[in-house]
């Protein structure tokens, strides 16, 4: 049975997520999808949806959602508190919600991105095979407004008998895996050494499309343009500043600045929970 969820406060940014729409670089849009794809899946499975199901990826300040009939949701990603009508809920696990009830999710206080799916997933239209908002194309649903209502879909078999995951707290200081990258020869000998002995600090000016870092600059040996070419989600490029930023879910398709390294895809959904003001290094492999 699908149950009406309304929108009483959209939260600092919640926007519908899957797993995105790959294959599609070719015409400059990205694949976009959950920064943090395994706690989007993770959340999916806690409820008994596919793993790529549409659900809500909350970013910093979550939001305050209505059910008006009886759900079964499951909360992932950042530590976070929640409550169910005022009384506390656990994280990473299944949670029955009664029918008129209230949903608040706080600002988080480890981690930037919260996963909320609900079992029968989101009923949210499908551009290019994927229900995500893609930011920076435009493509998908708009990010949550209050006083939008949103349905779920249909849930398919049973609750999973085990409805809780344990999941480790994040290091306070995340280690990010890279290899060196395709231009890392635009770069100074001693570049890529700098930049894995150094400590880095994430920017406010970070989003769904990059991460943009604050640390020592990066020497570069060439200063000439370099024409644009395709882009990997977790490239590191480096732009005239010689500040590194971390290609996200959203990063455009192209660009012009070399990559000194790429993060480890073992890593992506760290980098998708960077937060600004966080300390973070990396590490060459």
């Amino acid at each position: 049975m699908s149950v009406a969820i309304e929108v009483v406060k959209p939260g600092a940014l919640t926007t519908v997520q899957d797993l995105g729409r790959p294959g599609f670089a070719h015409l400059g849009i990205p694949r976009s999808g959950a920064a943090d794809r395994s706690s989007l899946k993770l959340a999916n499975r806690l409820v008994g949806n596919a793993e790529g199901a549409a659900a809500l990826e909350c970013t910093l300040i979550g939001p305050s959602l209505a059910f008006d009939g009886d759900a079964v949701i499951a909360i992932t990603g950042a530590e976070v508190a929640a409550r169910v009508n005022g009384e506390d809920v656990a994280l990473n696990s299944a949670v029955n919600i009664p029918a008129g009830g209230l949903l608040e999710l706080a600002t988080t206080s480890t981690g930037l991105r919260n996963y909320i799916a609900v079992r029968g997933g989101l009923e949210a239209e499908s551009m290019m095979g994927s229900s995500s908002s893609d930011l920076l194309s435009g493509l998908g649903p708009e990010p949550l407004k209050a006083g939008q209502t949103i349905a779920t879909g249909e849930p398919l078999g049973e609750v999973p008998a085990i409805g809780v995951a344990p999941v480790a707290p994040p290091a306070d200081v995340p280690l990010l895996h890279v290899v060196a990258g395709p231009r890392a020869d635009w770069f100074a000998d001693d570049a890529l050494a700098l930049l894995a002995a150094s400590s880095w600090e994430v920017s406010s000016d970070s989003n769904r499309s990059g991460v943009r870092l604050i640390g020592p600059e990066l020497p570069r040996l060439r200063h000439d343009q370099l024409h644009s070419e395709g882009m990997a989600h977790g490239a590191i490029q480096v732009p005239a500043s010689g500040q590194p930023i971390i290609l996200l879910a959203d990063h455009p398709t192209t660009g012009g600045y070399p990559v000194i390294a790429v993060v480890a895809s073992a890593d992506l959904d760290a980098g998708g929970q960077l937060r600004p003001g966080q300390k973070l290094r990396f590490a060459l492999s």
